[in-house]
C-alpha cells in the first residue's frame, strides 16, 4: 500500500524502535511507497511513512533493497555533500562516508553484514539517520 509522506519534523526527529517480524507489512508498504516516488527519491525510512520502526528501503537500479534494523559498524573516508529529502523542502549539507559497513537483517530476519560504497553508501547513511531521528 502506498502511504503518504510524513513531513512533521517533530515526528521525524524521534528515534525509531527495533523492527520485528510483525512489521513485515510496514516493509512492504515502504517498498510500495518508494516505488511510487522513484522519480524524486532513491531511499526511504519507515518514519517517512509514519511508522517509527528501524526499516529502510533503497533503490539500486531496478532493484529495491530492504534492511531491517540496520546499524553502521564501520565508516571510512569522510566527506561533506548536500542532500535533499522527500520529507523536507530544499537541500542541506550532510557529513557522509565513502565506505560503510552495515549489519542488518533481510525481510526473512536473516542477519547480514555488507560493505557499501559511493552513492549507495550515501543513501543508506541518509536513511539510517532517519531511523536515529537525525534530520539533515
Amino acid at each position: 500500500m502506498i502511504r503518504p509522506i510524513m513531513k512533521d519534523v517533530n515526528f521525524l526527529s524521534k528515534k525509531s524502535v527495533v523492527a520485528t517480524k510483525a512489521d513485515l507489512a510496514v516493509a512492504n508498504d515502504l517498498v510500495d511507497t518508494l516505488r511510487a516516488n522513484l522519480d524524486g527519491c532513491v531511499g526511504m525510512a519507515a518514519n517517512m511513512i509514519g511508522v517509527q520502526k528501524r526499516i529502510i528501503a533503497f533503490a539500486v537500479g531496478e532493484m529495491i533493497v530492504v534492511m531491517m534494523n540496520p546499524v553502521i559498524v564501520k565508516k571510512k573516508k569522510r566527506y561533506v555533500t548536500t542532500e535533499g529529502c522527500l520529507s523536507l523542502t530544499g537541500v542541506r549539507e550532510a557529513v557522509r562516508y565513502e565506505e560503510i559497513e552495515v549489519e542488518y537483517m533481510d525481510r526473512n530476519f536473516v542477519k547480514h553484514r555488507g560493505t557499501f560504497t559511493g552513492f549507495v553508501a550515501q543513501i543508506i547513511q541518509h536513511e539510517i539517520d532517519h531511523c536515529n531521528g537525525i534530520i539533515i
